[in-house]
């Protein structure tokens, strides 16, 4: 017998409420001060450690922020990107082998951690407490970061491979990467605003200085000096592991500057310039490259709240995971 569209209707919104319902439970699961009681002294341990390593190196700011990325766009954020073993694992994926950096870093807060707090924090809470970090001395905004994630068991190099977005992608498949995890269009744009500090690779970006797409000619979307300046840098048959700043003229601050490159045709990375110079842009991107590019306070907002989103990306609780002893390896 069919169901009155009354109840039909009621029935689908009762399944709409207890997926709501479920996915509110998983998020309040992570909370602001889930360590205050058990190891109170956290945040301070961490902000001391990273503050050391980024005096040593001030790139190692973008290398943590990066780990954090990497880490939440496969199986969630879960310190699965920290886990050393063989080729299939996430350290050896494309965007990650020979680039992602920051594992001694890690190891050395984690080290910290342990001293005070034995056995009670994950690397994954770690992560993104450095991730923030990094941001904040770098001059970037603050927020409160929420804990409570548990560490995975599995790192997987065939799904990072397909999850994380490259340089190398046209416009649509990265917000559709974003769009997979959860996340959107103002958070791709927020995001890749990260790029306002570190280093690239010329093999990063190199496709473009020469014969792009096969048209044997540079990629016409880059400025002119730039365009000079990065040939004579990564030649043909140069050395493809020379790094360049990937916020030209604002190497190390964290600022909109990036996005005012990007209104100029100086975006490093061809996925940092077709946020604003693609056609799919258009619909898409950039205004948001321009809004930011203009009002560096709305810049900070929405980076800040991508970042919490990002965060919450399919995180362990409760029993699931472990709060790994050492965070190269699963608990034995």
């Amino acid at each position: 017998m069919m169901k009155s569209p009354n109840k039909i209707k009621s029935y689908y919104y009762s399944l709409f409420m207890i997926s709501l319902m479920l996915c509110l439970g998983a998020r309040s699961q992570l909370t602001t001060d889930f360590y205050s009681q058990t190891c109170p002294s956290l945040l301070s341990t961490v902000r001391k450690q990273v503050q050391s390593a980024i005096k040593t190196e001030m790139r190692m700011a973008a290398s943590l922020l990066r780990l954090h990325f990497h880490d939440c766009f496969v199986n969630g954020c879960d310190a699965s990107v920290l886990l050393d073993g063989d080729n299939s694992t996430e350290k050896f994926a494309l965007a990650n082998v020979n680039s992602a950096r920051g594992f001694e870093v890690i190891d050395a807060i984690k080290s910290a951690v342990e001293s005070s707090c034995s056995g009670v924090v994950s690397c994954a809470d770690i992560l993104a407490i450095a991730a923030r970090d990094s941001v904040v001395l770098s001059g970037g905004p603050t927020w409160r970061v929420l804990l409570g994630r548990r560490d995975g068991l599995v790192s997987n190099g065939t799904l990072a491979n397909a999850a994380l977005p490259s340089p190398f992608e046209a416009l649509d498949a990265i917000i559709q990467k974003f769009v997979d995890v959860g996340l959107n269009i103002t958070d791709v744009v927020s995001l890749s605003g990260g790029h306002t500090i570190g280093l690239a690779k010329c093999a990063t970006f190199d496709n473009r200085l020469f014969n792009f797409s096969g048209t044997g000619a540079p990629d016409s979307t880059m400025e002119a000096t730039m365009l000079a300046d990065l040939q004579s840098f990564c030649p043909v048959n140069g050395d493809s592991n020379r790094f360049t700043a990937l916020d030209r003229n604002s190497t190390d601050l964290f600022d909109n500057h990036y996005f005012k490159n990007l209104l100029n045709g100086k975006g490093l990375l061809g996925s940092d310039q077709i946020l604003y110079s693609s056609d799919l842009a258009v619909s898409t991107t950039k205004s948001l490259v321009e809004s930011y590019s203009s009002n560096s306070i709305l810049f900070f907002n929405d980076f800040v709240n991508s970042m919490i989103k990002m965060g919450n990306i399919s995180p362990l609780t409760g029993t699931d995971g472990e709060i790994r002893k050492n965070c190269r390896d699963v608990n034995s």
